[in-house]
């Protein structure tokens, strides 16, 4: 399948898939999006904790990376668990903009280790932050009561339904602790209603540039 590496509407770059007219990000900002859904409406609920987070869909790391910046200003030590099925090629990622955008050039040795640790195994990036990335399917995932937080970041439901089903999201409650929360960039009605019929309180919140809403979902 074709990808090209494409600038989106806030400077920060992704992976785009012609074949099925999908981003790896928002084409109206990817560094907007992860910041708005992931950390503002996510990661921003805990401070002064040790908390687990499960990110569905790795991807560029783009999502992991404003994570482990963000980890020392909350006072967290984050345990992050990233999972991808088909993991991006080395010589895309040195074509991502990531920490320029970010303004974090000091860090820029700790966004290539990112991607460059052996998969399967727990590196200590920081003393806040350590992570594990697993080469799974989605439908594979089997942890039970582990995580406080869930970054659901899968590709669409117009071109993989399959990941946004009643079965995964089942995973992904039974993943989470209790009072544990998902969330993602979807409001799809047909996500909403999946993540309802397993279990989750679910809520519609403002969405990122480009996107009117989102959902956040907590196991109850």
């Amino acid at each position: 399948m074709k990808r090209e590496i494409i600038i989106t509407s806030d400077g920060s770059s992704t992976i785009h898939l012609p074949d099925w007219d999908e981003q790896y990000h928002s084409k109206h900002g990817a560094i907007q999006e992860a910041k708005h859904v992931f950390i503002k409406n996510g990661l921003s609920l805990f401070s002064k904790q040790h908390i687990s987070i499960l990110e569905i869909g790795f991807g560029t790391g783009l999502n992991s990376f404003i994570t482990f910046l963000e980890a020392p200003k909350t006072g967290l030590v984050i345990d992050y668990v990233g999972i991808e099925a088909y993991p991006v090629a080395l010589d895309e990622i040195e074509k991502l903009n990531y920490v320029s955008q970010l303004n974090a050039i000091t860090f820029n040795s700790i966004f290539k280790q990112i991607h460059q640790q052996k998969w399967e195994e727990k590196h200590r990036i920081s003393k806040s932050f350590s992570l594990i990335k697993r080469k799974q399917l989605f439908n594979e995932i089997n942890d039970k009561n582990i995580f406080n937080l869930i970054y659901f970041d899968a590709f669409g439901a117009r071109v993989q339904p399959e990941l946004w089903t009643e079965e995964i999201f089942k995973k992904m409650y039974n993943a989470l602790k209790p009072n544990g929360v998902l969330v993602t960039y979807s409001a799809k009605g047909s996500v909403r209603r999946a993540l309802q019929t397993v279990g989750f309180l679910v809520e519609k919140l403002p969405g990122p540039p480009g996107k009117r809403e989102m959902l956040r979902a907590i196991k109850k």
